[in-house]
């Protein structure tokens, strides 16, 4: 045997390691687990992840490759990400190499060096420079020169060569000459930059409620072992504040905080917060970062510089020197569950991590999933509540507006716009609630009835006004507007309902002299535009304010007293039984930002059917309420939190050979499915997306235990069937949506 055995996970689709030789010349005491490793595969080199050294292969020795280098001279993962890993790529029955690329920063992947990059060397002005300056007879031929000493003569403390960009055209070779007459000098710092500097004098911190004292107190009292808090708390009531005095705590024991929330346009208000009070650096991680400012973050997380990490869904992963403490903001988000790719749960592994650290774990919530509301009532999570606003402000009223029968203005009743006026009058800010961007959700013919549908999906294309493009939400594809019915050559083509863009265009002549504020993903896309919308909102330069869930969560608007959803019927008879938990989480949050300070709020909530059960129970009782009857209606279904699923999703270009592959696997998961249910296959809610046609086989059991034990065995015999390369199949564990 020719020595140790590397088993590398490579990245690629297949569901196994693979055995490499070291590579020559290679020191073997350095080697060890977590370690990127350099690989030939098939005609091609890519990294790999080093999972495991062996002593032996089930293939013949002789023929195993040499890895070319090992990139690493440690690992790059600590252990307890490793294990996270490992755990989250069998228990969501993923390749192993996918799992591992999932979790790291691109560059890594690409094989860039595990360091951060040295800061730019600081430019100074020298006393000869100030000399010169002051006499500026040597200077009289060199303008640029005299330009770049005059401004660092205002700067002290020096500037790199990037920041002198405005000043002076290509400053590197103004300061080279600079330098050469002595008149400036450089400094190249030792230690790398960080990436995000606090506070140096965090202001004093507000007067905890006797709930909020009673939270931070039941957390603090356990931060040397493993235990799930759920932190139910009102829109307002101070669970920031909550979180804020338990990473104090952590700091002051000498470890790192890791908190996540689910996406990005919740940060910049967060990160302020934290900014502002909590003493160190802090590193935030998500996908509106460059690659390298992703990288340098996850660097600084993994040296322990960063002593608070912020991030989205993948930064569960990040790696911590010293962890201490996981939060989970807004814990009911789906964005939380990755849906493509490594469909993992980050809250989910928050929970499994928080147990392999043996840290304490906090979901916080104003309207906890019902999966996480089961784990507290049957004493796996410790329930904590914060039931009344912080601050002075009170819960809104929530009123249901029944508008059959009603006129309305581009989807708005005459009793919201009444509303409005009264409350933009008294110089207060409004803000209207639809989960549906774009100008219309499709384009009619007035004559023949043809309607813009997506050339690949079953779905309508959205009329994006502004762009004067139709667009697909679903694949992306678009095109220009037709100006004429591509059937019967009518002009006479309508825009049928109503997204956020059609609500601005009718806002605005109704409302010429106020600022309107539309926030979705297309009013955000460039970077720092979400930014520079909440700071006009903030300023009051903006009083109508329109959007979707970007809105609708963790913003706090002071100003705001009147929230109107402009419609609440999407969640109500949704295919999904989640829909209308989905639809109450989104009703309560938005509806929590009205009346967030001394000015009372209000809530009129636009719908067709008012005398919907759920929807009665969630404004007249609350969200504790609803959560309890939806789980009764859930447990008489035999539907999670009471159930455990596994879905089978395949596609292919015809539907008939993506139902045949499900029909195969249907016959293989019947013999070993003592105990489970197994649904299907039936044609996905979407059947054709992106030009392919999908389908579901669902497995369903009522004891955790009995799914899994079905899917080693069942996932390893579809593994085992010839491959047929125009099917493509995915196996998604614990799945929080069935479109």
């Amino acid at each position: 045997m020719p020595g140790p055995i590397l088993r590398i996970a490579v990245p690629s689709p297949l569901y196994r390691t693979f055995d490499y030789l070291p590579p020559p010349g290679c020191d073997l005491a350095t080697l060890a687990p977590g370690a990127r490793v350099r690989v030939p595969f098939g005609r091609r080199q890519t990294v790999g992840f080093l999972v495991e050294i062996g002593a032996d292969s089930e293939l013949d020795p002789t023929l195993l490759r040499p890895a070319l280098a090992v990139l690493d001279r440690a690992p790059i993962l600590p252990a307890d990400v490793l294990a996270l890993i490992q755990w989250a790529q069998r228990y969501y029955r993923h390749p192993p190499g996918e799992a591992f690329a999932a979790a790291l920063p691109a560059l890594l992947r690409q094989g860039e060096p595990a360091t951060l990059p040295r800061p730019p060397p600081v430019w100074r002005i020298t006393a000869a420079g100030l000399t010169a300056l002051a006499e500026s007879v040597s200077l009289r031929r060199a303008p640029a020169q005299r330009r770049l000493l005059g401004y660092l003569a205002q700067c002290p403390a020096g500037l790199d060569a990037e920041t002198l960009w405005p000043v002076i055209r290509n400053p590197t070779a103004t300061l080279r000459a600079l330098d050469a007459r002595g008149w400036v000098e450089s400094d190249a710092p030792d230690a790398p930059a960080t990436i995000d500097a606090t506070s140096a004098i965090p202001p004093t911190p507000p007067t905890l409620s006797a709930a909020q004292a009673d939270a931070v107190a039941a957390v603090g009292a356990v931060l040397d072992r493993f235990q799930v808090f759920l932190l139910e708390g009102v829109t307002g009531s101070g669970k920031t504040e909550v979180y804020l005095r338990l990473i104090e705590a952590v700091l002051a024991r000498g470890r790192q905080a890791l908190v996540l929330t689910p996406e990005i346009g919740l940060t910049p208000q967060l990160l302020a917060r934290f900014r502002e009070r909590l003493p160190g650096s802090l590193a935030v991680l998500h996908s509106g970062l460059s690659d390298r400012e992703r990288l340098n973050a996850w660097l600084l997380a993994r040296d322990g510089t960063a002593r608070v990490v912020v991030g989205t869904r993948s930064a569960v992963f990040a790696p911590l020197r010293a962890p201490g403490l996981l939060i989970v903001d807004e814990e009911h988000d789906p964005s939380f569950k990755q849906q493509d790719g490594f469909r993992y749960h980050a809250r989910d592994l928050a929970v499994i991590r928080g147990r392999q650290l043996g840290v304490p774990v906090v979901l916080g919530s104003a309207t906890p999933a019902l999966e996480s509301v089961r784990n507290a009532r049957d004493g796996r999570y410790h329930p904590l509540s914060l039931p009344e606003r912080v601050g002075g402000g009170t819960e809104p009223p929530i009123l249901i507006l029944d508008v059959r029968r009603q006129p309305m203005t581009e989807g708005l009743s005459q009793p919201l716009l009444e509303r409005m006026r009264a409350h933009l009058a008294r110089g207060e800010q409004v803000l209207l609630f639809l989960n549906r961007r774009g100008f219309a959700p499709l384009l009619l013919c007035h004559e023949c009835g043809w309607l813009s549908q997506c050339r690949h999906c079953d779905a309508r294309m959205t009329l994006h006004l502004r762009q004067q493009r139709l667009t697909c939400h679903h694949c992306g594809d678009n095109r220009p507007v037709d100006v004429v019915c591509p059937v019967c050559g009518s002009v006479d083509l309508r825009a049928v309902g109503h997204g956020t863009e059609r609500l601005e265009a009718a806002l605005r002549p109704l409302f010429p002299d106020i600022g309107i504020a539309r926030i979705d993903r297309d009013s955000t896309r460039r970077r720092g535009s979400l930014e520079t919308l909440l700071a006009d909102i903030h300023n009051g330069d903006r009083r109508i304010l329109i959007g979707t869930q970007m809105l609708a969560k963790g913003h706090h608007f002071p100003e705001v007293t009147l929230v109107g959803v402009v419609d609440a019927d999407q969640g109500l008879y949704g295919v999904d039984f989640r829909s209308s938990e989905r639809m109450a989480q989104l009703i309560l949050q938005v509806a929590g930002r009205a009346g967030r300070a001394e000015k009372p709020g209000t809530v009129l909530i636009q719908t067709h059917h008012p005398d919907h059960p759920l929807l009665r129970v969630l404004v007249a009782e609350g969200y504790p309420a609803f959560a309890a009857a939806a789980l009764a209606e859930r447990r008489e279904a035999s539907l999670p939190p009471f159930a455990h699923q596994a879905l089978l999703r395949a596609e292919a270009a015809d539907p008939e050979r993506a139902t045949g592959f499900l029909n195969a696997a249907r016959a293989l998961a019947e013999p070993l499915a003592a105990g489970l249910e197994v649904l299907g296959p039936v044609p996905a809610p979407m059947e054709r997306r992106a030009g392919r046609y999908r389908a579901h086989l669902l497995l369903q059991a009522a004891r955790r235990q009995d799914l899994h034990r079905l899917l080693d065995p069942w996932v390893a015999q579809l593994l085992a069937r010839p491959a047929d390369r125009r099917i493509r199949w995915a196996l998604d564990v614990d799945p929080v949506e069935l479109y």
